[in-house]
């Protein structure tokens, strides 16, 4: 419970910190979109109007309904009059964020009358964007400045408005953003690019499912920033404006769906049995739907499908949450750092969805703050996974450990600490060459048994072992093959005197003034097979025999085959 708490308090102090990030950054955000906020007013196309006539009716213009309120559709949009300008020769840029429409066209008045006039289709849009995916109009004024603006906007999809967060500026401002948005967008590339190859390289060794899942949720976010950022249209300029804006809405839908699938299987198997498994598979496949659906029927039906993914994107964050109880509840090892790592992205997802409902004014920095909440959580999640891949490792060793010791202890006789019968012959047949038997057979033991008990008997068994593997070189096999029978083999040059052995037995001293002998059977010969094995074995057992017949604590030796 206290654990939890404190990544709980932690996670709320880095959400407040990241809820805040706008009026704090309130000069940072001119990055995107540099110069000087106009204030705009709004009015539906008519018949009969002209660029001209709506310059000189202002009165027409709507301005106090939000844009968003006035549906899809043509509409013309007035700017409030233009500041005089610090040189009247020097050009200006009218900067404004790209929206779903089929054509643009830009008009600036200028003091002497004259109208200048720039026009794009969808096509023509993406071929005028700048970083941060901002169109970018530029006019040069000849001798009079421009004193307003008129854009006319047809097709506008109004999704999140109609001109959206425009503004007036330099060449020196946009040249200025530019350079800075490329260092925010090629650092989030880098540090994605790195993490994306050094995470599959580690999935291709260690294959873990959320390795993979991570790896295809940074695959997504590249690809995204490549597209929300503009560069997108660079590189396909034959791509229209319309579909940029849906490989984003893909993008992030994959993304998020691949962002859950992480989740599910970042925490130990079983964690999230139950309810929250089941929802976040259904997020999931509604995210993978979604992506079919906006490649498919995009173009025909933006307006729903972008309700469908907001409400979808607003309401996934339960899903996670449910999961984090439930791995407290289950105390999970990996509770503290994934709460962690993913606190940016759940305030930022939450922050752009009731920006895309229209609950949240526009800012530049909730318009991307997809990429700004990821860079934060490649670098947090950079660390859960190495903590992860730790504590994996950890379980892995452990679990080769106890898999050591188990295959020891079936290979082992518990008594002994011997090979037993069935681990000998593994390790022996085959063999290259041919080997040496020794058999080993306790003189008496049923007396010694009788004399010193069980327990006593179990320890003679253990000396005797002992004294085995004592005489024993590297490289010759010692086991006990039942009851009070052992045995020894390995190449003939490696065997240990047999007279030294004997000796050793008889030097064990035992309680009641018993002694302890040995009778010893030896044969030669191939063990390429189990059939080489059992004459070697009979051969061995007869010599063993005949050493008892002639009076035990000796060796006898077979002759050869």
């Amino acid at each position: 419970m206290i654990r939890f708490g404190r990544t709980l308090w932690l996670t709320l102090m880095l959400a407040i910190g990241l809820l805040c990030v706008p009026p704090a950054h309130a000069q940072i955000g001119t990055i995107g979109n540099v110069g000087r906020a106009l204030a705009v007013c709004v009015s539906r196309v008519q018949p009969g109007d002209t660029v001209r006539r709506m310059f000189a009716r202002p009165e027409r213009f709507d301005c106090t309904t939000s844009q968003s309120a006035m549906g899809p559709g043509d509409y013309w949009v007035l700017s409030e009059p233009l500041p005089p300008p610090a040189d009247a020769n020097a050009a200006i840029r009218v900067r404004q964020v790209s929206l779903w429409q089929r054509q643009t066209g830009l008009y600036a008045l200028a003091a002497d009358g004259r109208i200048a006039g720039q026009i794009a289709d969808e096509f023509g849009i993406g071929r005028r964007l700048k970083l941060g995916a901002v169109i970018d109009h530029r006019f040069v004024p000849h001798g009079a400045p421009f004193t307003r603006l008129l854009w006319r906007i047809d097709g506008a999809g109004n999704l999140r408005g109609i001109v959206l967060g425009p503004k007036i500026a330099t060449d020196a401002d946009s040249i200025r953003s530019d350079i800075l948005l490329a260092a925010l967008y090629s650092a989030f590339a880098g540090l994605a690019l790195g993490l994306l190859v050094y995470n599959l390289a580690l999935w291709r060794v260690l294959n873990h499912d959320f390795q993979l899942a991570y790896c295809g949720l940074l695959g997504c976010l590249l690809l995204y920033a490549l597209s929300s950022s503009g560069a997108l249209a660079w590189l396909l300029p034959d791509m229209s404006n319309n579909r940029r804006i849906l490989f984003s809405y893909m993008m992030l839908c994959g993304g998020m769906a691949t962002a859950l699938t992480f989740c599910a299987f970042f925490f130990e198997a079983r964690v999230l049995d139950g309810a929250p498994i089941r929802a976040m598979r259904g997020f999931i496949v509604i995210f993978c739907v979604l992506v079919v659906l906006f490649a498919a029927l995009g173009a025909q039906w933006i307006a729903p499908l972008d309700r469908i993914f907001s409400v979808t994107m607003l309401l996934s964050p339960v899903a996670v949450l449910a999961a984090l109880v439930r791995a407290w509840r289950r105390h999970s090892m990996y509770l503290s750092l994934f709460a962690l790592s993913w606190a940016a992205p759940l305030v930022m997802l939450v922050a752009r969805s009731l920006y895309n409902l229209g609950l949240v004014p526009w800012n530049f920095w909730v318009d991307n703050s997809t990429i700004l909440a990821m860079s934060a959580e490649t670098l947090l999640a950079s660390v859960a996974i190495a903590y992860r891949m730790r504590m994996l490792s950890h379980e892995r060793d452990e679990a080769v450990r106890q898999e050591a010791i188990s295959r020891e202890l079936a290979d082992t006789d518990p008594l002994t600490g011997l090979l037993n019968r069935r681990a000998f012959l593994a390790r022996a047949v085959p063999s290259d060459g041919p080997r040496t038997l020794m058999l080993f057979d306790i003189d008496h033991f049923k007396q010694v048994n009788d004399t010193i008990g069980h327990d006593g008997g179990d320890e003679v068994l253990r000396l005797f072992a002992r004294t085995l593997r004592y005489h024993a070189p590297p490289g010759v096999l010692v086991a006990r093959m039942g009851g009070e029978e052992f045995a020894l083999l390995g190449e003939e040059a490696q065997m240990p005197d047999v007279d030294v052995i004997l000796s050793s037995v008889r030097a064990v001293r035992l309680p009641f003034d018993l002694r302890m002998t040995t009778s010893i059977g030896i044969c030669h010969g191939p063990l390429s097979d189990d059939n080489d094995w059992k004459r070697l074995y009979r051969r061995a057992d007869k010599a063993l025999f005949e050493a008892k017949a002639a009076g035990r604590d000796r060796a006898g030796r077979a002759l050869a085959a």
